[in-house]
């Protein structure tokens, strides 16, 4: 297994491509406190996750799990089981949604869903659900959306009815895109997936999702950290939705690709899977218009019920596998302060400066 941190020409390189990103002079950017969500009753208003996770928190434990319905949807074959390797059936995931309420909704509404069935649990097959059709409960928004060479229709998930209505569905992972149904063709994020190959570190991959957390600082724009659900990491950047898809592309794509030529041995922009074992990509493509990522705190369609979990920067000794299903209501009880709180205060804007020095960079 090669180690890319003992690489000493790997940190100079690094801190070579940091230097030449450098704008002169330094960026004034701007950060705007835009992150508003609506309510069910179409109001709005900021949401505060950590101010009320408790409350909700208490309120489901106490009902406990012999109901058939959770915040109003009623759960058709509760005792199905999702996850065999812990037992976990259909209900207490309806239940871990209740439990999580004021936490997943803010990442997931307004946004357009690809999501991943898997009606008699993870042992038996699964399949991507993309288009929702007629199919779906009535807590579910629907829009259609412009593509190639026709007209999509998709699942929106406004609120934690929605989002209960998508277990009842036999939903098990939640895909989210960048952008909203109201305005498609402008993201208000970006993601970069980190994908490790099967002989890469998790060291290896937190130094990784570190190093593009530094050049996007270099490029003046702030990110934040969570984990895939599996062996890697999504660094997060919420933005104005200013650029179109396109432009959003082209920039995480050249980030991408001048972080990978710091050191080929470790990174690469490369989707084959045969050569890159010891390596990680940097997948740019969750950028992309129509593609998308697991959303934050999504359960994964695979055994020991792993979350997609939003963690501070200095968290990422824990490793992965660690959040679950069973262990992340209680974490979320337990904190004090929401480690993505700055996240929803302060959307930021790809500058021209910005763009121009990571292209130009990318394309030496």
């Amino acid at each position: 297994m090669f180690d890319h941190t003992a690489s000493g020409a790997a940190i100079e390189n690094t801190w070579e491509l940091r230097e030449q990103l450098i704008v002169d002079p330094p960026l004034d950017e701007q950060y705007f406190c835009a992150m508003v969500t609506k309510s069910p009753d179409n109001t709005r208003r900021i949401r505060t996750p950590v101010a009320r996770a408790k409350r909700a928190t208490h309120c489901a434990s106490a009902r406990g799990d012999s109901s058939q319905t959770v915040v109003g949807i009623r759960i058709s074959h509760p005792d199905r089981v999702i996850y065999p390797d812990l037992g976990i059936s259909k209900i207490q995931l309806a239940r871990y949604y209740e439990r999580i309420a004021d936490w997943i909704v803010p990442h997931v509404a307004g946004r357009p869903l690809t999501l991943v069935h898997c009606p008699a649990g993870i042992v038996a097959p699964c399949n991507f659900l993309k288009h929702a059709k007629a199919w779906g409960p009535s807590a579910l928004r629907r829009v259609r959306i412009q593509e190639k060479t026709k007209v999509g229709e998709y699942l929106v998930a406004d609120s934690i009815e929605a989002v209960v209505a998508l277990a009842q569905m036999g939903i098990v992972e939640i895909h989210t895109w960048n952008s909203t149904a109201d305005d498609i063709e402008r993201p208000n994020r970006l993601v970069w997936d980190l994908d490790p190959g099967p002989d890469v570190s998790w060291k290896q991959v937190t130094k990784a999702a570190e190093l593009v957390r530094d050049v996007l600082t270099t490029l003046k724009l702030t990110s934040w950290v969570k984990t895939t659900g599996g062996r890697g990491l999504h660094v997060v950047v919420p933005l104005q939705p200013k650029r179109p898809v396109a432009e959003c592309l082209e920039f995480s794509r050249a980030v991408s690709e001048a972080i990978a030529s710091t050191d080929p041995r470790a990174y690469t922009t490369v989707f084959a899977k045969p050569g890159r074992e010891a390596k990680i990509l940097i997948d740019y493509l969750r950028n992309n218009r129509t593609n998308t990522s697991a959303c934050a705190f999504s359960p994964r369609a695979r055994p020991g019920a792993t979350v997609s979990m939003p963690l501070a920067w200095n968290e990422l000794r824990e490793r992965p596998e660690r959040w679950t299903i069973l262990t992340v209501p209680g974490r979320l009880a337990r904190l004090r302060t929401d480690p993505w709180a700055d996240y929803w205060e302060g959307a930021q804007s790809i500058s021209a400066a910005s763009f121009a020095a990571v292209t130009h960079v990318s394309s030496r």
